[in-house]
């Protein structure tokens, strides 16, 4: 099965270097204008989606109507691949994050795998559930073409456990409108490759 991941378009939020996470943002203009041309290019591809997924929070769902009317496909939504919740830092700079919570900020918390900020989720949590929505579709549309709109972290994640591992899990970063393509086959005993490192705390 190949999955073909697209990162949602443009918020505001992203333009002003937000935390977004769980709140229920939608496209700029900007994003819109992208998803369109993105839509256009996916349709003009010889090799046609079969799937269309989307997480259910409103950047990707309005990405995935976009992708939808150019494919002729229905929007699924999947909770399993919704963005990383982050807690007190949800709609925040990086800036106002630091300023506000500093001890937080200076014990580096949302970069630890088991601790996120206060109301949030760890990024172990996000690892478990992502590798899970992942093992259910390969156990359910093997030798389909899914086209899967998701986030940011969600990216990482896919990335890290099917196909590159987690040494550069925090500095790779998908762009909004940006495509990952990767396969997911249940050999050899599933479609997850790489655990994260058992001894870092960030």
């Amino acid at each position: 099965m190949e999955l073909v991941v697209i990162r949602h378009g443009e918020t505001q939020a992203n333009a002003e270097g937000r935390y977004q996470g769980a709140l229920d943002i939608g496209l700029n203009e900007s994003g819109q204008r992208h998803i369109a041309r993105l839509a256009d290019e996916a349709a003009a591809t010889q090799a046609p989606f079969d799937r269309l997924l989307a997480s259910p929070l409103l950047r990707t769902r309005e990405s995935a109507a976009t992708l939808s009317r150019q494919l002729g496909l229905p929007v699924e939504l999947v909770p399993a691949f919704r963005e990383r919740d982050v807690g007190l830092f949800e709609g925040l700079t990086q800036v106002e994050a630091r300023t506000r919570y500093p001890e937080l900020w200076a014990r580096n918390i949302t970069r630890r795998w088991a601790e996120s900020p206060p109301g949030g989720e760890t990024i172990d949590e996000v690892i478990a559930r992502v590798s899970q929505g992942l093992t259910e579709l390969a156990s359910t549309m093997q030798g389909e073409r899914i086209l899967l709109v998701a986030h940011g972290v969600v990216a990482k994640v896919i990335r890290a456990v099917t196909m590159a591992g987690f040494d550069d899990f925090f500095e790779w970063q998908l762009p909004n409108g940006g495509m990952l393509s990767v396969r997911l086959s249940l050999a050899d005993g599933g479609p997850l490759r790489f655990s994260r490192p058992l001894d870092g705390g960030d």
